[in-house]
Formats: structure tokens, C-alpha cells, sequence
């Protein structure tokens, strides 16, 4: 069984130093330490992201991570390693013929400040952000967690499974933007089994998810327009107005015909344009995201996206460019792996119920189960119930951590039963 103290202390550690998407250079650092002492086989960097493939990454963002990293103690030998992206691929390897595992944890924060209040566990337990604005308001701390038991497991029991074991630790989950990279490097090509999970979300302790249900395929989409400046008063027809063309845009963007053949979705989240109330507004950026019920219907949805964008820098006479800012699709977990979850997690002392649900939302582990599921493979994503104090991505969150202890037995059992010797 593990040891549910060492568990605890490594999520609240993780917990005290959250880090945003792309910039995760001291929890990869953290992570790395930990692995190395196991003697797994680590991968970083190229090695495990096609950088062509990267989606949502500001440089300023990674700069300041690689800075605060080496403030809290990061280890240069990893940053080196790393070369500038964050995330790293453990393997674990048994040293006899069989077939391979691949495990997801994703590591990032939200960008949320973690609330003062005198009752929030975190605060009383001294564990709490101490980088403002930004918190493990998501359970990826946990997420963690789980990986490094399950590595600590893998690395005391290899005369119980055979082949090897892919642990993949997977920056800027948040906005879709870290798995598309990692799929794209091929590095878990090789594997003819996947998982991942979620804790909490939307199931309490003593409850598993093992068939979430209607993951929505999702694309996240900036439009940048550039036009001309000119004085509105005096000389209004010098100028090309950028603002115009994204206001134009916005409204044709929510009047997109639905398709079909089944669920779509469109929402522009932020529209910021314009110098100053006598100038011609000379710049304007759109971020919007689609989803659709599955890769074709969502791809539509991106088709009419790139034609209205251009559309609009037409009519207005501007130009403009579009940027891919995160992705994810859709996958139906495999029965196979859907039945032996259910059997495992219900072994667990502290599960007591399986439950269906459909989730109606996305998540880029998708576009990694996906890429073993075209090679053949089996892939599943599912919920391990945490009772939590607040909703997800609020400053009150936490979580129930004695669910950290399931997650990792569940893990290590699907391990065993999947590779067992």
C-alpha cells in the first residue's frame, strides 16, 4: 500500500509553488529530483515536445518561470535539459519483454489567487501559494502526487510487470495547450495502453468515473487584426480601422451556422482594440474558442472561423493573422479498459460507488489516448471523486487528500494487471 503521508507531503509542496503553462521550470525541476532518485529514465525538452506543435506559449511567461525557478532552487542540470519547455517523460523500464504503459499527469496552475481566508486549510497548514495570483486551484498538485507515487511503486516492484511504463509529467494542460506537442514528438507512440484522470471535479470521495462520457473536441483560436492610425478628427479616411474589422468579426463569429450533424459551440472571451478615443484603432486581438461534438464538426467550426477572420481584414481593408492557441478532441475510452478500471477501483476501501456522466467538456489527455488509440492501442480517461471545498479554478479550492492514496493504488493496480509477470 502506499504511504499516504509521503503523498500528502509531496502535494502540499507542489501545492506552495504553482507555476502557469509553459513556465513550469521549478515543478519539472521538483518532479525531476524525485524521478532520478527512483532511477527512472528521463526524458525533457525536444526529446518529448515538437516544438512545432506548441500551442499558447509567451516568452516573457517562460523567461519569468526559468527566473523564479532557479530563486526557489531549481537544479541547472534540469533547466539545461529542458531547453526552454517545461514537462518530463519518466520510463521505467522492467528489463523483460512485454508490452507499454503510458500514464499522463498534468502539472500546471490556474491563474487564480488563493484566497486569505483564516479557514482555508492551506493557510492554516502553512502549504498555501506563495506566488500571488496564481494556485493549484485545480488538483493538478494532486495529479502530480499521483504520478510520483505510482513512479515510486514502479521503481520497488519490477519483478511485478513486465515491459515498461511511460509516466508522462504534461505542462499547460490549462487552455488545451501542452498534449498536441508531446503527441506530436512520437514519444509515446510505442505505448499499447493509455490513461489519465482528474480528481474531484465532478464526483465526490468514495465515487469513480471509469467511462467518462462526450468529450467535446475544442480549438482556441486568436485573431489579430492591423490596420492604420490616423486622426479621427482631421484625417479619419487615412486611417484603417482595426477595431471595426474585429467588432465585424465578433458578430459574424456568434452567427455561425450550426452544423447538423450534432453539438457545437462558439464563444469570443476577450475583444481588446484601440490607442486612444481620437485615434483610428490601428490594432485589435480576438480570443475565441469552438468546440464541436467530434474532430469533423469541431474542424468546421475552425473552417468558418478562418473564413470570417479574412473576410473581415478584407472588408475593412487591415491585415490580420490567426494563432492556434491550444486544441484538444474527442475520444470514447475503450470498454476493455472502462471494465477493468470499474473492477479495480471497487477493490478500493474507499470507493464505494461507479457512476456514469457526461463530462460536455474538454480536455487535451485526449489528444494523447487518441494518438495510441490510431496506433492500435487502448486508451481511458477517468474521474477519481475527491470531496473538495469549493468549485474548480476558485480561490477556496481544496481537496480531500486521502484520495491521492486511491488514485495511486488504482494506478499501479491497472499497472499490474495490464503488464503483470
Amino acid at each position: 500500500m502506499t504511504d499516504l503521508n509521503q503523498l500528502i507531503q509531496w502535494r502540499r509542496e507542489f501545492h506552495r509553488f504553482p507555476e502557469t503553462g509553459w513556465s513550469e521550470f521549478w515543478t519539472t525541476s521538483r518532479i525531476a529530483d524525485y524521478l532520478e532518485e527512483m532511477g527512472a529514465e528521463l526524458l525533457f525538452g525536444k526529446q518529448i515536445i515538437n516544438s512545432e506543435f506548441v500551442r499558447g506559449r509567451n516568452q516573457k511567461v517562460v523567461d519569468k518561470g526559468i527566473q523564479n525557478a532557479l530563486a526557489y532552487g531549481a537544479k541547472q542540470k534540469w533547466l539545461d535539459k529542458m531547453d526552454g519547455y517545461t514537462g518530463c517523460v519518466a520510463i521505467f523500464d522492467s528489463g523483460k519483454a512485454g508490452k507499454t504503459v503510458a500514464l499522463r499527469f498534468d502539472i500546471d496552475c490556474v491563474n487564480v489567487g488563493e484566497t486569505k481566508a483564516e479557514n482555508h486549510i492551506p493557510n492554516q497548514l502553512g502549504f498555501a501559494s506563495i506566488n500571488d495570483g496564481f494556485m493549484h486551484a485545480c488538483g493538478h498538485d494532486g495529479h502530480i502526487t499521483i504520478g510520483l507515487g505510482t513512479a515510486l511503486w514502479l521503481s520497488q516492484n519490477k519483478d511485478k510487470y513486465t515491459g515498461k511504463v511511460k509516466i508522462v509529467f504534461q505542462p499547460a494542460e490549462e487552455g488545451v495547450r501542452g498534449a498536441a506537442a508531446i503527441a506530436a514528438s512520437g514519444v509515446i507512440d510505442d505505448a499499447d495502453y493509455f490513461a489519465s484522470s482528474h480528481i474531484s471535479f465532478c464526483a465526490f470521495s468514495g465515487t469513480v468515473i471509469p467511462d467518462l462520457k462526450n468529450f467535446l473536441s475544442t480549438t482556441k483560436i486568436d485573431i489579430r487584426y492591423r490596420g492604420k492610425p490616423a486622426h479621427a478628427g482631421a484625417a479619419p479616411h487615412l486611417g484603417r480601422n482595426a477595431l471595426l474589422a474585429a467588432a465585424h468579426a465578433v458578430t459574424q463569429l456568434h452567427g455561425i451556422a450550426r452544423h447538423g450533424s450534432g453539438m457545437t459551440r462558439i464563444n469570443v472571451g476577450v475583444l481588446n482594440a484601440g490607442e486612444g478615443r481620437n485615434v483610428v484603432p490601428s490594432k485589435a486581438e480576438i480570443q475565441l474558442e469552438v468546440r464541436g461534438e467530434n474532430k469533423e464538426i469541431n474542424q468546421y467550426m475552425v473552417d468558418q472561423v478562418m473564413q470570417i477572420a479574412r473576410g473581415a481584414a478584407i472588408s475593412f481593408d487591415v491585415a490580420y493573422e490567426t494563432e492556434i492557441m491550444g486544441e484538444a478532441v474527442d475520444m470514447s475510452n475503450d470498454k476493455a479498459l472502462v471494465e477493468l478500471v470499474s473492477e479495480i477501483a471497487l477493490q478500493q476501501p474507499q470507493v464505494n460507488e461507479i457512476v456514469d456522466y457526461a463530462f460536455n467538456a474538454s480536455e487535451d489527455a485526449t489528444i494523447l489516448g487518441r494518438r495510441v488509440q490510431e496506433q492500435g492501442g487502448k486508451a481511458i480517461y477517468f474521474i477519481l471523486g475527491a470531496d473538495r471545498t469549493a468549485g474548480h479554478h476558485e480561490a477556496e479550492f481544496d481537496f480531500d487528500e486521502r484520495q491521492l492514496e486511491t488514485g495511486v493504488n488504482v494506478y499501479t493496480a491497472l499497472v499490474g494487471r495490464l503488464l503483470g509477470d
